[in-house]
């Protein structure tokens, strides 16, 4: 595997022992995304993907909790990524979720977390 995909699936390790409730808090409370959206400073939509995807790394960019959702994400959605997280492509979420996994239940391809 990549050693990025890699790096960012060790760097979720944190958040391994948190409770899906602590985590979505965290993320619903702290993340920009969620920010905007509710200070009615949420960015336009363009409909184009590739448009809306830029905007969306640039929404990301800054937010004090990309890992955490991250983490979210893959809890919530396993393989197939929900919407736009802005620092990585659906693609490469993709292959870091496998990392995430391989990591999470110790190569018995089980899928379950500790």
């Amino acid at each position: 595997m990549n050693e990025i995909y890699e790096r960012v699936a060790a760097d979720l390790d944190e958040f391994a022992g948190l409770p899906d409730d602590q985590l979505v808090h965290e993320v619903r409370n702290r993340g920009l995304c969620g920010w905007l959206s509710t200070s009615g400073e949420y960015p336009e939509w363009t409909g184009e993907f590739r448009a809306d995807r830029e905007l969306a790394a640039r929404v990301c960019a800054d937010c004090p909790v990309q890992r955490e959702c991250l983490e979210w994400d893959f809890r919530a959605r396993g393989h197939e990524p929900a919407g736009v997280w802005g620092p990585l492509p659906e693609d490469a979420r993709r292959e870091v979720f496998e990392c995430w996994e391989e990591r999470r239940d110790g190569g018995t391809g089980s899928g379950e977390r500790p």
